[in-house]
């Protein structure tokens, strides 16, 4: 197809501002009217009051942070694109209609993803979405609702399944709406709906930890794993905890695939306290998304982020997760 230099011009002014609100940021904005007669100010200023819940959306979609930013990016450059072509009538929805291209943008790239999952080396999880003390109203205010263990559970649905629950379970979209969205019926979408809603309850209890007690879980945790303190482990650990690691080829992991009962579980970290340096790493208290967590940060940088997930009834410590995949502590760098 040839492209003429109207359409280069659209597309490299487009590039240029998506850039930009791809950090959540706009630079000079001029006056010009789009083809449906708002300005490129009004424009923009449209889709940043939406934002938040586009990545937020996309992102408890696809689990990826890098792939939330590039999807978010497409969005951006196809509504920009939209509202400059001459013939462009007016948007009645912004929500709808930019949630309907994020959702479809998230559902292409699932396929892509799965296919990088499947020759992942090791355990593969959720990149953490971390969270500063300044992002109470920024693009994770939303994907808070989401811990890690519901995302590691959201994996095992299929991408309509998961779609159909993350707009309806986590961000309360009607069924009438979310059919709009994916270009099903409303029955068809109430399907998927029961179909991932038990599917995600058999696997992950509703019970969700109080914030404060999941955060002293994890610091207890983490100074008695680093600590190779035994008596402390077999204290916050309850007997079938499950470890999974994911190191992606490229970060230290114990282990390629999920670790299950509390004796290896406890070997396995006694080992790594026994083989560390006699500068040991040190632990930062944060939080990823819906979870408080502890960063093991060393003089290069981060080097692992732990994430636990407790039993209802005592509190003691039925899943962990940890992160040392580097490609996926790049938002930890700033913390």
């Amino acid at each position: 197809m040839t492209v003429t230099p109207i359409q280069a011009a659209v597309a490299n002014e487009a590039l240029a501002a998506a850039e930009t609100v791809a950090e959540g940021e706009v630079t000079e904005v001029t006056e010009t009217t789009a083809g449906d007669g708002a300005t490129d100010e009004a424009v923009t200023e449209r889709f940043l009051r939406l934002r938040r819940l586009l990545f937020s959306v996309i992102y408890n979609m696809l689990g990826s942070v890098a792939d939330t930013e590039d999807a978010l990016q497409e969005v951006w450059l196809a509504w920009a694109a939209r509202h400059r072509a001459p013939t462009a009538g007016p948007v009645v929805n912004d929500r709808a209609y930019l949630v309907r291209a994020a959702v479809h943008q998230a559902l292409a790239r699932r396929a892509d993803l799965r296919r990088r999952q499947e020759t992942y080396v090791g355990c593969w999880l959720p990149e953490p979405l971390f969270v500063t003390e300044d992002d109470a109203s920024g693009p994770v205010e939303r994907a808070e609702a989401v811990s890690m263990a519901l995302l590691v559970v959201l994996e095992t649905l299929s991408p309509l399944e998961r779609a159909v629950f993350v707009l309806h379970e986590v961000f309360g979209f009607g069924h009438p709406e979310i059919a709009d969205a994916l270009d099903r019926s409303p029955a068809a979408v109430r399907q998927l709906a029961v179909r991932a809603r038990r599917h995600v309850h058999a696997r992950h209890p509703r019970h969700r930890p109080e914030p404060g007690r999941q955060a002293e879980a994890t610091a207890r945790f983490a100074e008695a794993a680093l600590g190779g303190d035994l008596q402390a482990l077999l204290r916050v650990l309850a007997p079938d905890v499950t470890l999974w690691t994911d190191g992606g080829g490229k970060g230290p992991a114990v282990s390629a695939r999920p670790v299950r009962g509390r004796e290896r579980v406890v070997a396995l970290f006694l080992a790594i306290a026994g083989a560390l340096p006699p500068n040991p790493p040190r632990l930062r208290p944060c939080r990823a998304a819906g979870d408080p967590c502890v960063l093991v940060v060393t003089d290069a940088g981060p080097l692992a982020v732990l994430i636990v997930d407790l039993a209802p009834d005592d509190g003691r410590i039925t899943a962990v997760y940890s992160i040392t995949n580097p490609d996926k502590l790049i938002g930890a760098r700033g913390l």
